[in-house]
């Protein structure tokens, strides 16, 4: 073999793009409403079983470029399982392609009622 047939060196592998990545896909659009009010139905209150859509924790919501923004309360400021349905509210609003960030706002105003229950839920449960 003369100095000329020597193969090339293989360039090592761009670390960048052999790992995987945590950042969002840019390429996806912005989540609608729709599909951020889909992804909280998936967050359920555990000790009522049902989903903080229906049960009316979920005060406002929109989206902002790629900036997810949501107000929401709980059913008592003392509840115990707070922090769980609002990292889980966290965590289901940035699993949606095309986000870049999501904001929880904790808010206790206007204060959470049996009222705010969804009506078809409301009856099932017999308020």
């Amino acid at each position: 073999m003369t100095p000329d047939d020597t193969p090339a060196p293989t360039p090592a592998p761009d670390a960048a793009a052999a790992a995987p990545s945590d950042a969002p896909a840019t390429g996806a659009p912005a989540p609608t409403l729709d599909q951020v009010r889909l992804a909280l139905r998936r967050v359920k209150d555990p000790e009522l079983n049902l989903n903080i859509v229906d049960l009316g924790l979920v005060y406002d919501m929109a989206v902002e470029e790629r900036t997810l923004r949501i107000d929401m309360s709980l059913t008592s400021p003392g509840c115990p399982s707070g922090p769980e349905i609002m990292g889980e509210a966290e965590q289901q609003l940035r699993s949606l392609p095309g986000v870049e960030d999501v904001v929880v706002n904790l808010v206790w105003s206007p204060p959470w009622s049996p009222e705010r229950i969804e009506p078809r839920v409301r009856a099932y449960l017999g308020f």
